[in-house]
């Protein structure tokens, strides 16, 4: 058995300090919206089971525990991005960040202070 051939990928990515943080931001930001579905998808099935009224209160215990389980693990989850955001926040402190820019960059249209290509 051959080992793999993988070519020589060189990407090309340019991305300041700022710029990260942003990212960093936004993926902090789709993870909350993900965790809101879930939490939305949670009350839809409890809002299903209620609707169909078994007739055992055992199917609702276990639905309570499912959600229960589930609550948790979102809490969990919170928490780490509560960790993260903080992280980020004293990251983006650090760099001047958080500062708006008082005027836009000559020549390169962006609204970033690091930009040192145009003397901003």
């Amino acid at each position: 058995m051959s080992m793999p051939n993988i070519p020589d990928i060189k990407p090309n990515i340019n991305l300041n300090r700022c710029e990260i943080i942003n990212l960093l931001l936004s993926s902090i930001a789709l993870e909350e919206i993900g965790l809101s579905h879930i939490l939305n998808a949670e009350g839809e099935k409890l809002q299903a089971i209620l609707k169909l009224k078994p007739a055992s209160i055992d199917t609702y215990l276990k639905a309570n525990n499912s959600v229960n389980k589930m609550l948790r693990t979102i809490v969990k989850s919170q928490t780490m991005l509560q960790l993260k955001l903080e992280d980020v926040m004293e990251l983006a402190e650090e760099s001047n960040c958080s500062k708006p820019c008082p005027k836009p960059c000559k020549g390169c249209s962006k609204l970033d202070c690091s930009c040192k290509k145009f003397n901003c």
